[in-house]
């Protein structure tokens, strides 16, 4: 596990997206990229942060950014999660958990006391040259699409 900081460069990646796509982080040099990990697709949670990410787009993009969300679940899920939510950026399935590991974020979790292994919702901004501008771990979903708006719009606080 790699426990990545401000001003780290961002681990690069190829993952299969929805509709059958596929997307590299370091094509997307010159523009910002805010990737966030989430546990699974149309869960309570997952859902609330996505849609969230999904009606601040055009803000985003006014901001020159770039959103990309990443879980273990597979692209058919992926595409199905799309098409019932109208997720309008791409979901990245990271099934081998490869980027996962790479970004920290694969970890023992716990629930009603067992212990298992599972994707920290974790959001990483990453800015036009592929460095780490902010990012925010055991991402509460409540007021975070927000705090990543806010975060493009005024810079980073290390």
């Amino acid at each position: 596990m790699q426990d990545l900081k401000i001003g780290d460069a961002a681990p690069d990646f190829t993952l299969p997206t929805d509709g059958d796509g596929e997307i590299t982080l370091s094509k997307l040099q010159g523009q910002k990229v805010v990737l966030y990990f989430y546990p699974k697709d149309d869960t309570p949670g997952c859902t609330t942060e996505s849609c969230g990410f999904r009606d601040g787009l055009a803000d985003f993009k006014a901001m020159n950014a770039q959103i990309i969300g990443i879980s273990k679940c597979s692209v058919a899920k992926h595409d199905k999660f799309k098409a019932k939510y109208d997720l309008n950026f791409p979901l990245a399935s990271d099934e081998h958990g490869d980027v996962c590991e790479r970004y920290g974020v694969w970890m023992e979790k716990s629930m009603y006391g067992r212990k298992y292994m599972g994707i920290d919702r974790s959001t990483f901004l990453i800015d036009e040259n592929g460095k780490i501008a902010a990012l925010w771990r055991k991402v509460s979903v409540p007021g975070h699409v927000e705090a990543v708006q806010s975060a493009l719009e005024t810079g980073p606080k290390a």
